[in-house]
């Protein structure tokens, strides 16, 4: 049984080190943090607009459409970078659902352009 211990010892140290750490950022962090905020902080930075009545309200579906295009893009980088190293291996099939792949990503692109969902105007 000892062995067996002595083999997670490692482990349990560096489970020992990361809190220790983590307590040690955590401490110099509180007591390093300035705590005068000024308007230019507390201003809305993300969305580039101030923040309206509610938090609640509703939002334009432009905002949407521009993340399901983002998420679909995404995607396909995502399965075009294994694919293009894996290229020799692949074959013919996989070259070809590859295609089919890119050409349904493409006729979706297109079917959106025309819908205007890129245009902000």
């Amino acid at each position: 049984m000892p062995d067996l211990l002595r083999e997670y010892l490692p482990i349990a140290i560096f489970f020992g080190l990361a809190i220790v750490l983590a307590i040690i950022l955590t401490i110099s962090a509180i007591i390093v943090a300035v705590r005068r905020p000024d308007p230019e902080k507390l201003s809305a930075y993300e969305c580039g607009f101030n923040a309206f009545d509610d938090a609640r309200m509703r939002f334009d579906v432009r905002f949407y459409l521009v993340a399901i295009l983002f998420i679909i893009f995404d995607l396909e980088v995502a399965f075009l970078f294994p694919w293009a190293a894996a290229f020799q291996h692949v074959g013919v099939f996989g070259f070809w659902s590859m295609m089919v792949f890119l050409a349904v990503l493409t006729i979706g692109f297109v079917y959106e352009w025309r819908k205007g969902a890129l245009e902000w105007a």
